[in-house]
């Protein structure tokens, strides 16, 4: 495969001193979503979690969360 998606939510939570259970209380996810989503263990990203992880943290733009670059 030619592009790479990764999931930039440690950074995020990092950036925003914020734990997974935090993060989880705030957006209703589970910490293992939560978790798989920080270790980019999923193969489909949920449109729902970025919204609700979007909303939590006040990002407006896709980018902060999500980076899409050539491997």
């Amino acid at each position: 495969m030619g592009h790479e998606i990764k999931i930039k939510l440690d950074q995020l939570l990092f950036d925003n001193r914020m734990t997974y259970q935090e993060l989880a209380d705030r957006t209703g996810l589970s910490t293992r979503t939560i978790s798989e989503l920080v270790n980019n263990k999923v193969e489909r990203i949920p449109k729902k979690a970025i919204c609700l992880i979007a909303d939590a943290l006040s990002i407006d733009d896709i980018s902060q969360i999500i980076d899409f670059k050539k491997a």
